[in-house]
């Protein structure tokens, strides 16, 4: 591929308390593409994108923004760079939706966090995109869950970086909202070249969405590849322990035991 490198990992170790959970991750993430990262609840999905951010330390190997070190980039640098939207819920007091959308704003406001014509019409856009400009002017903490996804999505989009990461994004979300998020994710790969890294639960969204697919299990990679290649019976069976059960690589579907 010939399109730029915006996020690198070299031999990456992953853990909590200088206990190592996730070794040798190595990802290389272009522009313009989608990186899925899928395994079972627990093997380390949600370690490695908080590590690759710096909310976790790496107890090893090295990460790289847009071929910095990451650890060499300031905070303000960063928040050009990467958006986050990870499955913590942000709490917040007082604040409308269009108040938190904005905050994706900072990074071009300057100290005084005042936001231009040009800063507005980026939050109205955003907003748009997500079908959630009707939200504005309610508290965030008093909507529903799916529709709190869906803001923060908004205020990631609003930073304009050059990647955006999220984890378990489809969370709280129903299968509409689900799919509008996803083709949300694609437009944005496709029309600014923006490139995502994220964890998901649906095998099915996944296999669609993603060009390229990491498995996350034991101590480390078990595989990676594009999804022709990981959605497999062998692969995903093995990855989620299925039997009895099986992957239909056909449908995309869990099939249960015949009875």
């Amino acid at each position: 591929m010939d399109k730029p490198v915006y996020l690198e990992t070299k031999d990456l170790v992953v853990g909590y308390d200088n206990v190592p959970l996730l070794t040798g991750v190595n990802i290389q993430l272009h522009a313009g593409e989608i990186m899925t990262l899928i395994g079972p609840n627990g093997a380390g999905k949600s370690t490695i994108l908080k590590s690759i951010v710096g909310y976790l330390e790496s107890l090893g190997g090295a990460v790289y923004i847009s071929g910095r070190p990451v650890k060499e980039l300031t905070a303000h640098e960063l928040s050009l760079e990467l958006s986050v939207m990870l499955t913590e819920r942000m709490r917040t007091e007082l604040l409308t939706c269009a108040d938190i959308v904005e905050t994706g704003r900072f990074p071009y406001t300057g100290r005084l966090g005042i936001l231009s014509d040009e800063d507005r019409v980026k939050v109205r856009e955003a907003m748009d995109m997500v079908h959630v400009w009707d939200l504005r002017d309610r508290d965030f903490m008093q909507i529903s869950d799916g529709q709190r996804q869906r803001i923060m999505l908004a205020r990631a989009i609003a930073q304009e970086p050059r990647i955006i990461m999220l984890d378990e994004p489809t969370n709280y979300l129903d299968i509409h909202y689900q799919i509008e998020l996803l083709n949300v994710l694609r437009r944005l790969v496709h029309t600014r070249d923006v490139a995502v890294i994220m964890s998901l639960h649906e095998l099915p969204l996944a296999r669609k969405v993603s060009n390229y697919v990491m498995c996350i299990k034991g101590d480390g990679v078990v595989a990676a590849g594009s999804p022709e290649e990981i959605f497999t019976p062998a692969i995903i069976d093995e990855l989620y322990d299925l039997e009895p059960g099986t992957f239909d690589p056909v449908s995309g579907n869990i099939e249960l035991e015949e009875l």
